[in-house]
């Protein structure tokens, strides 16, 4: 029987991070990781973005298993959400497992998830159809893993994160014999991680980064406040290590941290060089500490340090504020994304009268393969096609250059994007078409509910505010029954723009007196539409800003309301019910019933009273 085997992306290519490859062969589906990334600047209010499932939900039944290659969150951290779908055995090694069951916790539908599977360099997994092997790699997280799927076609070959470093130790080294074997065994297909070969520049080696972090522990006198991402272990038993040499303690800074270095000591992936007691501080006791032997390693919140160390800059944290005489040492490599946010970051801490270094201004510091890493990687492999992923379009071009120039010919390289369905036939593989793969954001507790419309009225409030309308008709007698009240968030100073919300106030009435007198069937619709219209004219008009218009009409019952106090009181009250919303969206919190298309108020009704029985209700 002819064999079918395919690749598709749904994840981390054109894009840093979010790594996820599903190879199908045989009507067989094999997942090689599950991650996610972490947002652009452009997602307000999003806390992270995973692929879209959407495809392995419909085929969930034919999943044999999920396949991590190591403990980072671009590797694992979609899993939770995953398991939430597809109901497939995990696999991959002790210290990736141990690090995906922490992400697991977070989850009450899949924290009791046990089908785990221990597995190392040189375990081999028997499906019947194909077998699965691995072999170990170079990165910044100990047992990280390469994976290598055996078919009747040929091997496909998934590096996952790796470098070439010749001072590794332990559970950091590359089998160089076993990527030997691999290659004169055939490959059919490599998928190799690129993140790294955007730089022409060489990255240094463990060694002399140890080296590095000892020299900058030995030359500073004061308190250390160490910025590090909590799955580094590489980095954090550096830390550790020359917190030891120069006589210091360590007191750990946030529960990411803290969970992964607890961890990490239990499965021995951190050695202490004395008892934990004497080299950890607790907070409480923290202040006990001469501050020349203090050393804080921090992660902040989901892993992000810089973010902490702002707000420890700031005065916001209730047990570390930045000081005279701090050095403030940031161990990892932010992403360009985050550029103008360190520099501001840098600011304050600097005006707080710390110093402040950073390992990637002295030296390039990367997990990542080199330009000639990669072409060892690819003369090992010796593939037949080659498929540079994790990276912008960029970098993955650059890998492609860089496998034309080993040998591998130019219609044998595939720069995909996420959705693409690579097929094999006939002894070549094509582009057969693709499939829909969308972002999912994450927002709170809320999955994939965020959308592109929701994403652009949070950029259209973030930059030109929000303007609301809030008036009351008579629908039988076709006018208005009071004075339109006007508010505004994040576009005008109402109060400093008094001629501005005049002009809207008569603009809105105007309008609605019109559309009243002239519309055969009423709708509601129609007249929001044209107050939303004609303001949005007469504001760019006048500021050449375009907000967020929100018409809130509401109409009085057929009896009609004459206490002209009732109803000023009702329509204060309809305007604190959108003022609450829109702080809502303001702040990040988005309600769906508050858009640029469409507003809904909640229903108000008025007070009862004995002498009146009359009251304002809402009309959706």
């Amino acid at each position: 029987m002819k064999s079918k085997l395919s690749i598709i992306p749904f994840g981390g290519v054109r894009e840093n991070g979010k790594n996820m490859y599903a190879i199908n062969y045989n009507d067989e589906i094999y997942i090689f990781d599950a991650g996610l990334k972490y947002p652009e600047t452009d997602l307000l209010g999003i806390d992270v973005v995973i692929p879209d499932f959407g495809y392995l939900k419909e085929h969930a039944d034919q999943v044999v298993g999920i396949f991590l290659t190591h403990g980072h969150a671009d590797a694992i951290g979609a899993l939770p959400y995953l398991l939430n779908d597809i109901n497939a055995p995990v696999f991959g090694s002790e210290m990736t497992l141990a690090l995906a069951k922490l992400a697991l916790q977070n989850d009450k539908n899949v924290e009791n998830f046990e089908d785990f599977h221990v597995v190392n360099e040189k375990s081999v997994i028997d499906f019947g159809n194909a077998k699965i092997s691995f072999f170990s790699t170079t990165h910044s997280i100990p047992q990280s893993l390469g994976l290598v799927l055996e078919t009747a076609n040929g091997q496909i070959v998934y590096t996952g994160d790796f470098k070439f470093d010749q001072t590794a130790k332990n559970d950091y080294r590359t089998d160089l014999a076993r990527l030997g074997e691999i290659g004169k065994q055939g490959v059919l297909a490599l998928l190799s991680d690129v993140a790294g070969v955007g730089s022409y520049d060489e990255s240094v080696n463990e060694s002399a980064i140890e080296e590095y972090v000892l020299d900058t522990f030995q030359n500073h006198q004061g308190r250390i406040i160490v910025a590090a991402v909590a799955s580094n272990i590489q980095r954090i038993q550096q830390v550790i290590n020359a917190t030891y040499k120069t006589g210091r303690k360590i007191v750990l800074s946030g529960n990411d941290l803290e969970k992964v270095v607890r961890t990490a000591l239990k499965l021995k992936k951190l050695e202490l060089p004395i008892p934990e007691n004497e080299l950890f501080v607790s907070f409480k006791n923290m202040k006990k500490l001469p501050l020349a032997e203090t050393v804080i390693l921090e992660t902040g919140k989901m892993g992000e340090p810089i973010k902490h160390l702002q707000r420890m800059a700031n005065g916001d944290d209730r047990h570390i504020k930045i000081g005279e005489g701090d050095l403030v040492f940031i161990t990892t490599t932010p992403s360009t994304a985050m550029e103008a946010f360190v520099a501001r970051t840098r600011d304050l801490m600097f005006k707080a009268g710390a110093n402040v270094r950073a390992i990637s201004q002295d030296l390039r510091s990367s997990g990542h393969a080199s330009r000639n890493d990669l072409q060892l990687m690819l003369n090992f492999m010796q593939p037949k096609y080659f498929l540079p992923v994790q990276g912008e379009y960029r970098v993955l071009s650059a890998g492609a250059e860089l496998a034309r120039q080993v040998g591998i010919s130019d219609k044998n390289i595939f720069i995909m994007q996420n959705g693409d369905q690579l097929n094999y036939d006939d002894g070549n593989l094509y582009l057969a078409g693709s499939i829909e793969v969308t972002n999912t954001m994450i927002d709170g507790s809320g999955v994939g509910d965020i959308g592109n419309i929701v994403l652009r009225d949070r950029k259209i409030l973030s930059e030109d505010g929000v303007f609301i309308a809030v008036v009351t008709i008579d629908r039988k007698k076709k006018k208005v029954v009071s004075k339109p009240k006007i508010t505004s968030r994040g576009f005008v100073y109402v109060k400093a723009s008094r001629d501005l919300i005049r002009e809207s106030i008569e603009i809105v009435e105007k309008t609605l007196t019109n559309s009243l007198e002239n519309i055969e069937e009423f709708d509601w619709s129609v007249l929001k539409t044209a107050v939303r219209d004609n303001l949005s004219h007469y504001l760019y008009e006048q500021t050449h800003r375009k907000p967020v218009i929100l018409p809130v009409i509401m109409e009085v019952n057929q009896n009609g309301l004459r206490n002209k106090r009732h109803l000023k009181k009702n329509n204060n009250k309809a305007t604190k019910v959108v003022k609450k919303h829109v702080n809502n969206v303001v702040n990040g919190n988005t309600d769906k019933q508050i858009t640029s298309k469409e507003v809904s108020t909640k229903k108000i009704q008025s007070t009862k009273r004995k002498t009146s029985t009359k009251k304002v209700i809402n009309k959706k």
